[in-house]
């Protein structure tokens, strides 16, 4: 009898979220296969060819925006979340461009998840945020971006930010704001 379940890949350099999750998504029905690096995330996607993906943006110093890239290269009918830890604008503008369906922040669920996977149509009734962002958080967003487009190089990133290297690290060693 063939196997009907859809195979979902899930590339999360969390080891703790991946173990909740992966059974979590067992139970609704896919095939889950794991992995904590892009390299491995590409090597797994080339074996079992997954209909469904869920990345983070963040893979350790890694950018999950470039899996996504070749997600949709070996295959542009994968349908591809997003997760972030670090939520912005351009991160999210970023991965839609390059192929994601959706874009959640963490920690996001698995009904969330699924709700995202089988939802294609745009909804024109999600509420505006009356809240907007702070200051800090905006700023802490602004500091992640410019060290992602220079590959978590501090020293390129303080660099373009004209702000001296220790300055930037101090900021990035802290905790994004609470919104």
């Amino acid at each position: 009898m063939p196997n009907t379940q859809a195979q979902l890949l899930l590339v999360d350099d969390d080891l703790t979220y991946c173990s909740v999750l992966k059974p979590a998504l067992e139970k609704r029905g896919f095939l889950v296969a794991v992995a904590h690096d892009v390299k491995s995330g590409l090597t797994l996607a080339e074996e079992v060819e997954p209909e469904y993906a869920v990345i983070d943006l963040r893979i350790g110093h890694e950018s999950g925006l470039e899996l996504v890239q070749k997600l949709i290269s070996l295959d542009d009918n994968t349908q591809i979340i997003m997760l972030t830890g670090f939520a912005s604008i351009a991160t999210a503008v970023e991965a839609i461009k390059l192929g994601a369906k959706h874009y959640l922040t963490k920690p996001a669920n698995a009904d969330e998840i699924m709700n995202a996977l089988h939802n294609n149509a745009a909804d024109s009734s999600v509420a505006i945020n009356a809240n907007p962002l702070s200051v800090k958080r905006l700023e802490w967003e602004h500091l992640q971006k410019v060290l992602m487009e220079h590959d978590g190089n501090i020293s390129a990133a303080a660099r373009a930010l004209h702000m001296h290297r220790r300055t930037l690290q101090r900021k990035l060693d802290k905790r994004p704001v609470k919104e």
